[in-house]
Order: structure tokens, then sequence, then C-alpha cells
């Protein structure tokens, strides 16, 4: 059987309940929900394995969790040694192109182990073998004046012409140029279009017509403030209180959501141009494509934009994922709510691409879910955070003109706000385990915005035993792994 192509679409910072066929009425998304509910799987209950980018990136493209080779700070990058599932398939024979962003090798070093060539969405050049003379070109940030403004990271309407509106641009039309020469060459090869989006990350900008396309009349109810919460983690209210977006009203915190989900809007609309190219030049029948997010956006719930390592609320850590398989695989369309994780995606194409991965790692193939097993594992897990005295995952040298500062700058405290947590959920109960400050727990039938923590409660405490016990099974299973190579002595 032919080997079938990959196509990883993914975003940045999106979370699940953003895509209207998985609930939000105000969200248009027409691309992704007609391949959600006709041609692929869903999974309404997938989760990230940490809540930021980097340790996000480097779980879900190894099969192995944060705590196991340390990945729980934005500034500590893959190894050279490390395994990596770009590195795997393309010595397995497949051509593989990346495009977008990168946040998993270090800027000085060579892609070419990786794959066959590199766009990063700045213009239209191969940098497979880097510039050393490149600087690190980061998001756009907005000018305001005052700090609420500042730390919501809104932006409002956004222009073409702009680097931030334009980057996601140029990645899709890396993207496409590369499967029209692939198809007029006629080349066989299996390929792995690894196109990982800008979008919706903030700051929240978006061009018209998006912009203009979403009713602020349709939009959810916000989750209430994190400071009227009883026992919610320190790291949330401090980053709330920072941030000073209590003065807003709703109809400017309805702005600011309106204009995430017209990015969400955005990013499917580029989906769709993308499937159609796929379709043109004849890839897309043969072709594996998975559409997800690294991790989620809090959007202004809790009275909290953006993200934090060591929170782990759905909007942060449910995430989409979207499964259209190649005609060849089995599959049962729709919503599936099977809890799932990213680390089970290196597992998953290896699985369709027929290739034995070379190393040791934690992924599940999601094969049998795909083809409408309800059940794929009994828990997934979330987590992030640091030990006190952990400079190095500090993230230090933002200052208060920074949008950032009010995360980082808590991260620098050595109160128990930015400490280790890991969140486990089995069923409809989520747990959390904090190092250094009270656990939580909430019932999801009952409190889907996570507003009661239950840790408390009687009647649950046979569930947190059990929730305890899993958790140390998990972290003696996944705690570490001997390396493949074996040195001589």
């Amino acid at each position: 059987m032919k080997q079938p192509n990959i196509v990883y679409f993914v975003a940045d910072q999106m979370r699940s309940d953003s895509l209207a066929h998985l609930g939000n009425p105000a969200s248009i998304t027409p691309n992704l929900d007609h391949i959600a509910l006709h041609e692929g799987v869903s999974f309404q209950n997938a989760y990230c394995q940490n809540p930021v980018c980097v340790p996000s990136r480097c779980s879900f493209l190894t099969g192995l969790y944060p705590h196991t080779t340390g990945h729980r700070t934005m500034h500590f990058l893959q190894r050279e040694d490390e395994p990596n599932i770009l590195r795997v398939m393309k010595e397995a024979g497949y051509e593989v192109i990346w495009v977008g962003r990168n946040d998993i090798i270090p800027a000085p070093r060579s892609k070419e182990p990786y794959c066959d060539e590199y766009y990063d969405g700045i213009d239209f050049t191969n940098k497979v073998i880097p510039n050393p003379d490149a600087k690190f070109r980061g998001m756009g940030h907005q000018t305001a004046q005052n700090p609420s403004d500042l730390y919501s990271f809104y932006v409002g309407k956004g222009e073409r012409n702009d680097p931030f509106i334009d980057l996601d641009w140029n990645c899709l039309k890396s993207a496409m140029d590369y499967l029209e020469r692939k198809a007029e060459k006629g080349d066989d090869r299996p390929f792995f279009l690894y196109v990982t989006i800008t979008f919706p990350h903030p700051p929240y900008a978006c061009e018209d017509p998006w912009y203009s396309s979403i009713d602020r009349s349709k939009l959810p109810k916000r989750r209430p403030e994190a400071h009227t919460l009883k026992d919610k983690a320190s790291m949330l209210k401090e980053i709330g209180k920072k941030q000073q977006l209590s003065s807003w009203d709703e109809a400017r915190f309805d702005e600011l959501r309106a204009t995430y989900l017209a990015m969400v809007s955005r990013f499917d609309h580029q989906f769709g141009l993308l499937a159609d190219k796929l379709k043109e030049t004849g890839f897309y029948d043969e072709s594996s494509i998975f559409v997800f997010s690294d991790h989620g956006d809090f959007t202004t719930d809790y009275g909290v934009a953006e993200k934090a390592q060591n929170l782990f609320e759905n909007p942060v850590s449910n995430v989409p994922l979207i499964v259209k398989p190649a005609k060849s695989i089995e599959v049962k369309p729709g919503v599936s709510k099977a809890l799932v994780e990213l680390n089970d995606l290196s597992a998953t194409i290896a699985d369709m691409a027929g290739i034995e991965l070379p190393y040791t790692q934690f992924g599940k193939s999601l094969r049998e879910a795909i083809g409408g097993n309800p059940f794929h594992k009994d828990a997934v897990i979330c987590e992030g955070g640091r030990i006190h005295g952990e400079k190095q995952a500090m993230e230090l040298g933002h200052g208060e003109s920074s949008p950032y500062w009010p995360r980082l700058s808590t991260q620098y405290s050595e109160g128990p706000e930015h400490t280790k947590a890991i969140m486990i959920r089995m069923g409809n109960l989520k747990y959390t385990y904090r190092l250094y400050e009270k656990h939580e727990l909430y019932d999801l039938d009952i409190d889907p915005l996570e507003l009661d923590n239950r840790i408390d409660a009687p009647e649950y405490q046979g569930e947190i035993l059990k929730l305890r016990e899993r958790l140390l099974k998990f972290m003696i299973e996944t705690g570490d792994f001997v390396p493949m190579k074996r040195d001589q002595r």
C-alpha cells in the first residue's frame, strides 16, 4: 500500500471551543466543520501536554512529555540528540517541508536533519541552512496609552502589509507553491508538509472581512474573574491583577473576544485554500491531514488574556484536533469524545506510514479512534511550572513596557505562583496536583466552566485517591527513558 502524504496545519494558541462545530455560536469555521463532520474526526477532548509553545511542540513532535526531557520553558529547545518526528520521517524517505513557526530547533542550527526545505513566512526563501546574521523576529505588538490596553494584547482591526498580518499569508503561499512544484515534477515520493501558522496567537488583530464578520451578540458568556473564585491558582489571580482588565466593560471584552474568533475564522479560510490546492494538485485523497493547535488561550476568561505555563483550565489545555485520513484508512466521521493527547500524533503518523519509531516514546496511535473506537486513553495529562530556585525557567528579561510583563514578572516570583503542577483528566474529573499550593478538582459534568474547586468536598475523596494513584503510575512510566545510543565503555 502506498504511504500516505502527511499534512499538519497547526494553529498557535487556538482553544477547542473556538470552533463552530464544537459549540461556539459566534464562530465561523465552515471548512474545519465540514471535514470534521463529513470526512474526518474531530476530537472534542484533545489536550496539549503543556499550555505554552515550546514545551508543547517539543512534546507533540516526539511523543514525550515535557517532564521527561525537561522541556518546561520557552528558552530550552531541543538538543541535537533528542528524537524528532520530522527527522524520523525524512530518514524514512519522506520529503519533509517545514513552513512557519519554529520554537523547537535553536536558530543557529541547520534544519537539514529535520526537513528538505524550510520557509519561515518572513519571505519566500528556503532557509533550511540558517543565515548566521538573521535576527529573531518575534510577534508584532501594539502600543498602548495605559497598562490594561498594553497587557490585554488587544489591537482590533488590522490591515494587510503589516508584518504580523501578512506572516501567515506568506506561509500559506510557500506551502501552496511547494504543492504546485511537486505536482509539476510528477514526483511519487510521499511528503510530510508541516505548516505551522501564527494565528490566533496575540496580539489580537485581524483584517477584514474576518474582523467584521463576527456577530458580537452571539458570543458565549465569559468566565468570571479569577479573584472572585475560591481556591483558584495564585498564578491565574496574579496575572489577572497585573493585566488590570477588571476596569473593562463587557462590550470591550466582547471586542477582544470577537477579534480572536475572527483570527480563528481567517485560519479556517486559509485551511480551506490549502485543502483546495491539495485537491487541485491531486494530493488530497492520498493525504492524511491533521489540524490542531499547540495550546489554547484564556481570551479574557477569568479576567486573563493569553496563557501561562502552569494553568490547565480548558481554554488553554483543551485544543482542537481534527484528522482527515487518506482514503485508504478507515474513518468514522464526526465528533469523538475519546480522551486524546497531542503526543499521540507522532505514533499516529508513523502507524499510517508503516514506520517503526526508532526511539522510546509515550504516544498511542489514533488509528482505532479515527475508525470509530470511542475509547482511546483512560487519562490525559498537562503539566508545567518549576521548582523554587530554578532561575533558568523564569524567562527573565521583559520589563513593564512588554505586554508579557504580567505573566513573566509573576514567573520571577519565589512564591507559589509559577511552581510545578500537573493536571490529569479521567472521565468527567480534572485533578491538578500543585507542588506548593492547594490542589484543584473540577467535575466537568456539573461545572464545565471550572469555577468550583471541589478538592475538599467529602463526596469526591475516593475519586481523588484514584486520580492520585493514576498520576503516580504515569510519573513512574514516563519519568525518563533510556537513550537509544549505546556508548562504549
